[in-house]
């Protein structure tokens, strides 16, 4: 028996939906995963391909588009065992719209957007859980930090360093443990939330790529977030412009807790979501061949040996 393509998969999905299929290219094509673009009758169609340990993504999309459609790409079809998602094109990123330039209110209103997206999925973590998405909960950092301290991808290439990554456990424990405590309930972080993963909507927003994602304290999120602000900005760590992004993050949470406290939080979860990142890498490259490792190995011990750097703000 031969082995079914993804594209005639996804060619069956949409013709069982009269939609005409006229072209399939492969724009993407990474370890983690692959993306196909169909030209149809009724718009472009997106075909996408999880690979390693980002499987988890389609039947995660297939959830998000049950329990939150107004904030992302409701899919077409999954196939969740492959790992295969068919969604409808979504429309323009931000990154697309923004011109080279920065608009602070705009990404203010996109950040109050994707806090109401993760508060509103709170009570679903075990669902969110059941469809394999990565527990990265605070209690777990502690054993993810020793995994990463051994892993072979880090000691190769961060030799030098071994010693002062191992004298950053009790800081990384007492994070742990203050994100445990804080009162903040877990929910899905996207962990990658920059404006090419961000889709405008008239005057809202959707966000898209989930595979990097993870069950996790919220305020981990802040941390690309942060660093690519920066960067699209054209400003210094540090600068009072990210902690403005920050408190526009952390507004959805001033109803039940002090914003004092709320600062303090997110300072711990900038630290610990660098073995986030880390585990995140490692998954994508599970079973990956040398060549692979040598091309993105540095996601793993790059992120990991960030512990030894400053936060963002």
């Amino acid at each position: 028996m031969n082995e079914l393509r993804p594209e005639d998969w996804a060619t069956t999905e949409l013709t069982a939906r009269g939609i005409s299929v006229h072209e399939v290219t492969w724009p993407h094509r990474y370890p983690w995963s692959q993306v196909a673009k169909i030209t149809t009758d009724a718009g472009d169609m997106w075909l996408k391909l999880n690979l390693a340990d980002t499987v988890f993504e389609a039947g995660l999309l297939r959830l998000l588009g049950t329990l939150v459609p107004a904030h992302v790409v409701v899919p077409l079809a999954v196939d969740a065992v492959r790992g295969w998602s068919l969604s409808p094109d979504g429309g323009v990123t931000l990154r697309a719209t923004e011109d080279g330039k920065f608009r602070i209110e705009v990404w203010e209103q996109m950040l109050g957007e994707y806090a109401d997206l993760q508060r509103s999925l709170t009570p679903h973590v075990a669902d969110l859980l059941a469809v394999g998405t990565p527990d990265l909960r605070p209690h777990r950092l502690p054993e993810l930090f020793d995994l990463l301290l051994d892993e072979p991808l880090v000691r190769a290439n961060v030799a030098d360093q071994l010693d002062a990554l191992a004298a950053v456990r009790p800081a990384v424990v007492r994070a742990a443990e203050e994100l445990a405590a804080s009162g903040i309930a877990p929910t899905l972080q996207h962990d990658d939330l920059h404006d090419a993963n961000v889709l405008v909507r008239g005057d809202k927003h959707a966000f898209f790529d989930w595979g990097d994602a993870s069950v996790a304290h919220p305020f981990g999120t802040l941390l690309v977030t942060l660093r690519v602000a920066a960067r699209k900005a054209e400003v210094e760590e540090g600068d009072p412009l990210l902690a403005r992004l920050r408190d526009a993050y952390l507004e959805a949470w001033t109803g039940e807790h002090a914003r004092t406290d709320l600062v303090r939080w997110a300072d711990a979860a900038l630290t610990v979501t660098k073995i986030s990142r880390a585990m995140s890498y490692r998954r994508s490259l599970q079973d990956a061949e040398e060549k692979v490792l040598t091309e993105y190995g540095e996601g793993v011990w790059g992120w990991f040996a960030e512990l030894l750097e400053p936060n963002p703000i």
